[in-house]
Order: C-alpha cells, then sequence, then structure tokens
C-alpha cells in the first residue's frame, strides 16, 4: 500500500512540474518593474516571480525565527 501511495505522490509532483514548467515557458516574455525616480527593471515574468517567492519566503523565515529561538521557560509543574 506504501508503494502505492509513494508512486502516486511522485506522479502528482510530475504533473506539477510539468504544468508549471510549461506555464513559465509561455509567460516568458519580458516584464517591465517601475519604480521611484523613474528607474526600471526588465526581466522574465518567470524571473520576477521567482524573486517575488523569494522574498517572500525569506519574510515568512523572518517572522517564524522568533518561534524557533524563544527559549522554553522551564516551570516547576514541569519538573514534576
Amino acid at each position: 500500500m506504501t508503494a502505492l501511495l509513494k508512486f502516486l505522490v511522485w506522479l502528482l509532483r510530475i504533473v506539477v512540474f510539468i504544468a508549471l514548467f510549461g506555464l513559465a515557458i509561455k509567460n516568458s516574455g519580458p516584464m517591465e518593474l517601475r519604480f521611484f525616480l523613474d528607474q526600471a527593471w526588465t526581466a522574465p515574468i518567470s524571473v520576477v516571480i521567482l524573486v517575488v517567492f523569494a522574498i517572500g519566503v525569506v519574510v515568512g523565515l523572518t517572522a517564524a525565527l522568533s518561534v524557533f529561538l524563544k527559549p522554553k521557560r522551564n516551570t516547576d509543574r514541569e519538573k514534576r
């Protein structure tokens, strides 16, 4: 049963990868991001999406960092 489940998970991963890869290929046209003071950055849409995703991951991990680094308080009740 676990072998069938592993196969289905890998099949789903392959289908999602192919779908996202096809989306990236179809949307490879240039995109211009305009910033303040008439600055602009031209890059493929796929690169822009990847950069925005990476920024989101960094912001999310930074927000969760306090939970991971927070020292646990030991009380007398927990020691018993």
